[in-house]
């Protein structure tokens, strides 16, 4: 599309935005959650016709040589449908943020301050193949009290548009403007461009949420603030102090659930003073489970399958089965080694040393540090919070899952008796 029909398309799109974000912002509680829980009906009912969009989307990624993770991100079935219309029944069940009084004090002339929780406006969300972002995208901005604008990928775009007509009825169900929540109609990566340069006067922020190109070339272009994560390394450390079996199960959970979500463990730390007991059992299950390990020389010496790792394998996020693994000098090492080569997504210890675990918790400076528990609990719906848009490393504003709260900023509310300023 020439960029004067793009124009054409997006502009209304911005100004609908704008008024309906009006609208939600004065909105009450009880018709934000009214709105939700028909969407969750919705998708329930819609379930075939879901279902049906998605094969017809398996299909083209298939035939267009997309990659088994990305593929899995793709996919849908009864049980993550399921499972979307439960998180939209979860935000609908979480206290409305809008309108709590953060802080409150009163100055020595009289002045009663509040810090008020307000929405933030409009939120873009740019995504790529995962269509279940639509749902929990457009759930989260509706309890927060933002309109969104959400641009799914041309792999996800049947599916999203799917599952954005049960949002939509939920929507009119609760007598609130379906612009509350829109979806670009256009795979043109031209809309793209123009929600980063040509709306600034009506979206406020922008989410992206996707592989590393998209988020760099977001936070490049974007002429609006943004929220999100470039990329995920994350490790785990098993420290010298580790229960064995506790230690297989976490790293095989952390690498293999699903290795294609930003929470997938993408290098494996273990403490040379267990090298002897540790190292080779937990090595061993990831090979066997299909699993490529590159590792430094002593994880090669503990079988011949695994692979000489290199300097940008310490780098590499995956989101495949392949896993790089080292051997450090203690839990210290395993931070440096964080710090340096990390992106400050999620990391976890396994360890039944408290000083240990402590130390790490406290030295690691990432988005999200876990004891003795899978990264792959780096989930905004595992946090409670309903749902996710994304995991944000920035550290500004909003840092790990980015749920209600984080969708929303404050205002200071001054309440006086006629006070003037001597």
């Amino acid at each position: 599309m020439k960029i004067e029909q793009i124009c054409e398309l997006m502009a209304p799109i911005g100004r609908d935005a704008v008024a309906a974000a009006e609208v939600l912002a004065r909105a009450d509680a009880s018709r934000k959650n009214a709105a939700l829980r028909a969407a969750a009906a919705a998708l329930r009912a819609r379930q075939a016709e879901i279902l049906a969009a998605n094969a017809r989307a398996v299909r083209a990624g298939e035939a267009a040589g997309l990659s088994g993770a990305m593929l899995d991100r793709l996919r849908l079935d009864p049980s993550r449908i399921e499972a979307m219309a439960a998180g939209v029944e979860q935000v609908a069940a979480l206290p409305d943020p809008i309108g709590t009084v953060l802080a409150e004090w009163v100055r020595p002339n009289g002045l009663r301050i509040q810090r008020v929780r307000v929405p933030l406006g409009v939120i873009g969300i740019i995504y790529e193949s995962r269509p279940n972002v639509t749902c929990d995208a457009g759930a989260l901005c509706l309890k927060s009290g933002n309109a969104a604008i959400l641009r799914g990928g041309s792999e996800s775009h049947h599916s999203s548009t799917a599952i954005h007509a049960s949002l939509v009825h939920g929507l009119c169900a609760a007598d609130l403007p379906g612009a509350c929540i829109q979806l670009v109609p256009t795979t043109d990566r031209a809309a793209v461009g123009y929600m980063l340069s040509g709306m600034t006067d009506s979206i406020d922020v922008i989410v992206p949420r996707g592989g590393k190109s998209l988020v760099a070339r977001v936070q490049q272009e974007a002429r609006v603030p943004v929220i999100g994560h470039l990329e995920g390394n994350c490790h785990v450390y098993v420290d010298r102090a580790a229960d064995l079996g506790m230690a297989r199960a976490i790293v095989l959970n952390a690498k293999l659930r699903r290795t294609g979500i930003c929470g997938a463990a993408e290098t494996l730390l273990v403490d040379e003073d267990c090298v002897a007991t540790h190292l080779a059992p937990i090595v061993r299950d990831l090979l066997d489970a299909g699993c490529e390990v590159r590792g430094d020389a002593t994880v090669q010496a503990v079988d011949a399958r695994v692979r000489p790792a290199t300097e940008d394998d310490w780098y590499t996020e995956y989101l495949d089965a392949v896993i790089s693994a080292k051997v450090v000098t203690g839990v210290d090492a395993a931070i440096a080694h964080i710090a340096k080569y990390g992106s400050a997504h999620t990391e976890s210890i396994v360890t039944d040393d408290p000083v240990a675990a402590e130390r790490f918790l406290a030295r690691v400076d990432s988005a999200i540090v876990l004891h003795n528990a899978s990264t792959q609990f780096a989930d905004g719906g595992e946090f409670g919070m309903g749902a996710e848009i994304g995991i944000s490393t920035d550290r500004f504003h909003a840092r790990g899952p980015v749920g209600v709260e984080q969708l929303t900023s404050y205002k200071y509310v001054v309440r006086g008796r006629g006070q003037l300023r001597p």
